[in-house]
């Protein structure tokens, strides 16, 4: 077990043991109502979607398979025909604002060249068509929604501090507005900041307001989410925009929004936990030379509500096999509740884009006296679940493929996924949370004192 000291990096197999990334369509979808994804990809791919998504084909979802046939990878077919066909259907049967084009590990294997075949079709079909790589020889679960937003943050419409922009379809339209009276102003010592704050990350409605009324509470003011509601009120981006991440799988997003549209980024840890949400806070309103109003006094009611799953955590132990790229900030809010993390694995970690949540993991393991966790970047699970059986963690934290064979192991485990589509962001679902983490442990406290009564009435049966 490590000691108190900087956090170490190690890298195994250089695998992603993780879901497929084109599985991000099952809550982007939803975040962006007037959207259609069309996956590209095998009958694999249509498989995977069928059953990733499956419980919702009642709803209608708004995806659909462009399935790949041999002749399409033997190059017998004209690809833009193909999908010119599909496109014309979806409009005519949903007409949406946008198509977002999903490209699987198939069109990168065989060059399939959407980039240069949706701006033809975008013209002919009068309907813009984002192009995201999503395959999963590039990119691991989660990283499936960073290129989506990505590649729209190149459609997000020029930010000028004198202007308002508005966008219907795919045109910036704008008219002049007084600058003081924006909603992208705000007063700071007396005069007015023209700074905009862009916030990106797709995040349930209910779970973005919150974060929207912490903000307006330091009076800082949040002008757009990326991705949108809407596809036409995308927030404007450019010189004098701040850009904050809310998850940290989101690194390209954020590198995009820097080097193609001038942002600049705010690195700042991520709202997961009390602790993240108020370090997230501090961030931003440092950022704009303002001082947080009351945000410690929250923070520690809020961990006061908690006391009850902290009673049943408490020098508990987990061990993070690494899925979807949370596991860092997880890992910080669960040492700050009062648990040993011995092992920390994660697919994939920009260090750069995590270096604000990584000192805090840091300064977490100080303050609460726990050991620094080992992390160990695209681990070897192999070598994982032999070093569980040394360590005999009380829980572990898995993707869906080990979790059966570690329960027939004896090992507690939670599966990774949940973390991903549970609402675990902001002060107000930190309960959330840790209501996923202590489920098992009180699964098997139950089974525990079960069998001791089970005993008991045996022996006075006797």
């Amino acid at each position: 077990m490590k000691t108190l000291e900087n956090p170490t990096f190690e890298c195994e197999t250089g695998n992603y043991h993780t879901f497929c990334p084109i599985s991000c369509v099952a809550w982007l979808y939803q975040k962006i109502e007037d959207s259609f994804f069309l996956v590209v990809g095998t009958k694999t791919c249509g498989y995977f979607l069928q059953s990733a998504l499956g419980v919702m084909i009642f709803a209608e979802p708004r995806y659909a398979m462009a399935e790949l046939e041999e002749g399409d990878i033997s190059a017998q077919f004209n690809d833009q025909k193909e999908l010119e066909r599909i496109c014309l259907q979806v409009k005519k049967d949903r007409n949406p604002s946008v198509i977002i084009w999903i490209g699987t590990c198939t069109t990168e294997i065989i060059k399939m060249d959407l980039e240069g075949i949706a701006p033809k079709l975008e013209k002919q079909l009068g309907i813009p068509i984002v192009v995201a790589r999503a395959n999963g020889l590039d990119y691991a679960f989660t990283q499936g929604e960073d290129t989506v937003l990505a590649a729209m943050t190149h459609r997000c419409p020029e930010y000028n501090p004198h202007n308002t922009y508005q966008q219907k379809g795919d045109v910036a339209k704008h008219f002049v507005v007084d600058a003081a009276k924006s909603t992208n102003s705000f007063e700071k010592g007396g005069k007015f900041n023209r700074c905009s704050l862009v916030l990106f990350g797709s995040l349930p409605s209910s779970v973005a307001s919150q974060l929207n009324l912490e903000s307006k509470r330091q009076l800082v003011p949040v002008s757009g989410w990326l991705p949108s509601q809407k596809y036409n009120e995308l927030p404007a981006l450019g010189e004098g925009v701040y850009v904050c991440g809310v998850n940290p799988f989101l690194s390209r997003t954020a590198t995009t929004s820097m080097r193609r549209r001038k942002c600049q980024l705010v690195g700042a840890p991520f709202p997961i936990g009390p602790d993240g949400t108020c370090a997230w806070i501090e961030k931003i309103c440092s950022v704009f030379d303002l001082k947080p109003d009351g945000l410690e006094e929250r923070e520690s009611k809020i961990w006061k509500t908690l006391s009850d799953y902290l009673e049943i955590i408490k020098d508990k132990s987990v061990f993070f096999m690494g899925d979807n790229l949370l596991e860092i900030s997880i890992a910080r809010f669960l040492i700050r509740s009062g648990m040993v993390v011995y092992e920390v694995g994660i697919p994939y970690m920009d260090r750069r884009y995590q270096a604000a949540e990584l000192l805090l993991l840091q300064n977490t393991c100080m303050k609460m006296k726990k050991p620094m966790p080992r992390i160990v970047e695209k681990p070897d699970n192999y070598s994982q679940v032999q070093r569980m059986h040394e360590l005999q963690p009380n829980l572990a934290i898995t993707g869906m493929a080990h979790a059966n064979p570690l329960e027939a192991r004896d090992i507690d485990t939670k599966w990774s996924v949940e973390f991903t589509f549970a609402q675990i962001h902001g002060f107000a679902n930190a309960r959330d949370a840790l209501e996923l983490v202590t489920r098992p442990l009180r699964r098997r406290s139950d089974s525990i004192s079960c069998s001791c009564s089970l005993s008991k009435q045996t022996i006075n049966s006797q």
